[in-house]
C-alpha cells in the first residue's frame, strides 16, 4: 500500500499509471484494487479516499445497454468514448471486457469485507455497477463479436460465473443467479476431465484463476456449484503447482500457457504473490523491492490477494506446502489440459525436474498458431530452465507451428512437427547470461552443455533481440538470443529436433 500510496492523485481521485511511460494518465484497474486496500488499511482518510475512488469508477462505467462494451469500464479516465469515429471500438485494445471481472469481483469483496466502512450512497452506486457489469458481460459469446471468452479461456471465466453468482443473489435477480450457476457448470465440466485448468500453468494467470475459485468458495452459499466445487479446484491446481514449481530455480516448470516472461525471478507474477503469502516472501521468486520487476503493475493486486490469503492458504494441502518449500528430488510430471475450440484433443504435458534444472513441454494439434491465446509472444510450449551458477538460464521454444509432439526425458527434450514441411523452422530463444555477454553457438551457452540433433540444416543462424538493438525484438521485457535452425529447401518428412542438455 505504502508503494501504491506514491502513485495516487488526490485531486484526480486515481492512481496515476504505474507505467512508467504513461505520462501521468491514470488508471482504473489499479485504483480499484488500491481502494479497496484502503478500506483494509483503515487510517486517516483512506475511507474517503476509497469512496472518492470507486465513485468515479462508477462514473466511467459504459452504461448504453445497446453497446458492446456496456458495462464495462474506461481503462483510464482521459480516453475518449469508445466506439466514436476518432476512438473505434477494438476489443482488448479501446476496450478490455475482462476488466468488467475484475472491476467487479474487486467490488464485490470490498462489499463482502468492508460494508460496515461504505455509505449507503456507495453501497448503492456499487451495486448498480454491478448489476450493469453482470448485464454487459453476459453479452460475451466466444467467436462472436471477436469476443475469445469460451469456458476455456479459465480467469476470465472464473470471475464471471462468481460475478453474476453473487450479485443474482444480492440483488435478488434469478436469471443472474442461474447464468452463474449454469456458466459455473460449463467451467467445472471442463476441468474435472483431468483435474486441470484449460489455462494451464501460468505465472500470472493460474494465480488469478486461483484467486477467483477462492471467491467461489469463501462468498456464496452452500448451494451453489461453485461453492461445492470451488475448493476441489483449488486443491487440485495447487497440487499441479507443488509438483512444478522448483524451489532452487524459483519457477514453475514448463510448459507455459501463456507466460509474461522467460524468469519469475525477474518478472512479477501473481502465483509469486500466493507463494509470498502461503510460505514467505524469501521462498517466492520476489525480489526485495517487487515494484522494480518487470510486468510490476500486478503488485497493486496486493490488498486482494493479502484480504483472501489467510482463507487461501487453509487449502492448500500440507505435502504441497512442503514440496513448495524445498525441492523433493527428481520426479517427472505428466497431465493434460483441453481447450475447446482450439485443440483437437487435449494437449499432454510431460515436465521433468531435477537439481538444478527443469525441462517441460506440451504435446498439442491446434487451429492457431501461438496456443489459445494465439499470442506466440506467451505461450511456450516446450521449456528448458536451469541454474547457471549466475542466474536461471532458458531455452524456449518459440511456437511458429500448429502441431508439435513433444517427449520430454531427463536431460532431453525432442520436438517433431507433425505437419511440417521446407518451410517449418525451430526458433529456440536463449537467456543472456552475466559471464557471457556474447553467444555465436551452443558452445557459449552458461552453466551447461547443450547437443542438438536433427534433420534440419546444420548450420543455424544466432541473433539477438535486445532493448536497444538487434536483429529481433525483446519479448515481455526479455533480452535473448534466438537460434534458429531452418530445413533444407527439398526436405520432405517430419522435422525434428532434439536437445540434449547436461550442467556443468
Amino acid at each position: 500500500m505504502s508503494w501504491m500510496d506514491g502513485y495516487y492523485d488526490t485531486t484526480a481521485g486515481y492512481l496515476y499509471s504505474l507505467d512508467a511511460a504513461a505520462a501521468l494518465r491514470h488508471d482504473t484497474r489499479s485504483s480499484a484494487w488500491y481502494a479497496v486496500g484502503l478500506l483494509a488499511r483503515n487510517q486517516g482518510d483512506d475511507v474517503n479516499n476509497a469512496e472518492k475512488i470507486l465513485t468515479n469508477i462508477i462514473h466511467g462505467q459504459y452504461k448504453d445497454p445497446s453497446e458492446q462494451w456496456f458495462g464495462d469500464y474506461q481503462q483510464e479516465p482521459e480516453e475518449p468514448y469508445v466506439g466514436t469515429a476518432a476512438y473505434p471500438a477494438k476489443i482488448y485494445n479501446s476496450w478490455d471486457p475482462n476488466w468488467r471481472g475484475f472491476i467487479g469481483t474487486t467490488f464485490i469483496i470490498g462489499l463482502e469485507e468492508f460494508s460496515h466502512l461504505l455509505s449507503k450512497n456507495v453501497t448503492d452506486l456499487l451495486l448498480e455497477s454491478l448489476r450493469n457489469s453482470t448485464i454487459g458481460d453476459s453479452y460475451r459469446v466466444g467467436g462472436v463479436d471477436d469476443d475469445n471468452l469460451y469456458p476455456a479461456y479459465s480467469n476470465p471465466s472464473i470471475m464471471r460465473a462468481f460475478v453474476s453468482g453473487w450479485t443474482g443473489r444480492r440483488l435478488n435477480d434469478s436469471n443472474f443467479t442461474m447464468a452463474g450457476e449454469q456458466y459455473a457448470q460449463e467451467i467445472v465440466d471442463l476441468f474435472n476431465r483431468a483435474d486441470t485448468l484449460s489455462e494451464f500453468n501460468s505465472g500470472t494467470y493460474t494465480g488469478v484463476s486461483l484467486f477467483g475459485l477462492t471467491l467461489w468458495a469463501k462468498y456464496l452459499p452452500a448451494d451453489s456449484v461453485m461453492t461445492k466445487n470451488g475448493e476441489r479446484m483449488i486443491k487440485a491446481t495447487w497440487e499441479a503447482v507443488g509438483q512444478l514449481w522448483h524451489p532452487e530455480l524459483k519457477n514453475m516448470a514448463g510448459p507455459w500457457d501463456r507466460s509474461y516472461g522467460f524468469d519469475m525471478n525477474r518478472y512479477f507474477s501473481l502465483m509469486a504473490l500466493w507463494f509470498w503469502i502461503i510460505m514467505g516472501k524469501h521462498k517466492s521468486s520476489l525480489i526485495s523491492r517487487p515494484q522494480v520487476m518487470s510486468h510490476s503493475a500486478d503488485f497493486a493486486y496486493g490488498p486482494l490477494f493479502a484480504i483472501l490469503g489467510e482463507f487461501q492458504s487453509s487449502m492448500v494441502p500440507e505435502d504441497v506446502l512442503d514440496a513448495l518449500k524445498d525441492f523433493r528430488g527428481e520426479h517427472v510430471f505428466t497431465s493434460s489440459t483441453y481447450s475447446p475450440p482450439f485443440d483437437a484433443y487435449p494437449r499432454n504435458i510431460t515436465s521433468w525436474l531435477a537439481p538444478n534444472i527443469s525441462i517441460g513441454a506440451e504435446t498439442f494439434d491446434e487451429n492457431v498458431v501461438g496456443g489459445p491465446a494465439i499470442n506466440p509472444s506467451t505461450f511456450n510450449p516446450a521449456v528448458i530452465q536451469w541454474n547457471t551458477g549466475a542466474g536461471v538460464g532458458f531455452i524456449t521454444l518459440h511456437a511458429s507451428e500448429k502441431a508439435t509432439t513433444a517427449v520430454v526425458s531427463p536431460n532431453r527434450l525432442e520436438l517433431t512437427y507433425p505437419y511440417g514441411n521446407s518451410s517449418s523452422v525451430f526458433s529456440l530463444l536463449v537467456s543472456t547470461f552475466t559471464n557471457k555477454h556474447n553467444v555465436a553457438s551452443w558452445n557459449d551457452i552458461q552453466g551447461a552443455n547443450v547437443s542438438v540433433t536433427t534433420n534440419a540444416n546444420t548450420s543455424y543462424a544466432v541473433t539477438f533481440a535486445g532493448a536497444y538493438g538487434g536483429q529481433d525484438t525483446v519479448i515481455n521485457d526479455f533480452e535473448y538470443w534466438n537460434i534458429s535452425y531452418t530445413m533444407p529447401a527439398k526436405f520432405t518428412g517430419v522435422p525434428r529436433l532434439v536437445l540434449d542438455i547436461e550442467l556443468w
